[in-house]
């Protein structure tokens, strides 16, 4: 399947993702991982729209990080640098690459090696920062490059760094 395609398939109530041309349904997330989705958007939305920084998008906005074959992939919480925004302003459907930060929350029904492969494919298309939540351990592990990680307990802040520059969350404000 090719990424329009999966842009014009008729709505039927589940979301998809494109991975190597192959669709894959995406569970619903739960009420947790919804509010913490919601949580981590609000505070970041509100600080790139404050400060001019670009656009932060919510779940389920596709990117296409791949062409060959087509990958589209949607983290639940995302933001692209003003420049890269600005530059696609005009084009419609799937966002023409990577975020420069993807934020995923982990669900109940979420396989480890499913958010290892989604991490993989982020920072492969050029995602400078990915963030994954685990509310069960109450963390967040930051990931800049495969082999550069850091996680952080709830008694830590978390920060945009370089990607977001001025950011911060606590992150017991997420939990």
């Amino acid at each position: 399947m090719t990424a329009d395609e999966l842009l014009a398939m008729p709505h039927n109530g589940y979301r998809y993702e494109l991975v190597q041309g192959e669709l894959r349904q995406m569970e619903f997330a739960d009420r947790q991982h919804g509010l913490i989705a919601a949580q981590i958007g609000g505070c970041l939305g509100a600080f790139v729209a404050n400060n001019g920084l670009g656009e932060t998008y919510a779940a389920g906005t596709g990117f296409i990080i791949d062409n060959t074959p087509d990958t589209v992939r949607a983290p639940d919480v995302s933001f692209v640098a003003r420049e890269r925004a600005e530059a696609t302003a005009e084009e419609r459907g799937f966002f023409p690459g990577a975020p420069d930060l993807a934020v995923e929350v982990i669900s109940p029904n979420d396989r480890y090696s499913e958010i290892k492969e989604k991490v993989s494919d982020w920072l492969r298309a050029g995602t400078q920062m990915v963030v994954v939540i685990d509310p069960h351990q109450r963390t967040a592990t930051v990931y800049r490059a495969p082999d550069d990680m850091c996680m952080l307990t709830e008694d830590e802040v978390l920060d945009g760094g370089d990607v977001v520059p001025g950011w911060k969350m606590p992150l017991a404000d997420v939990f």
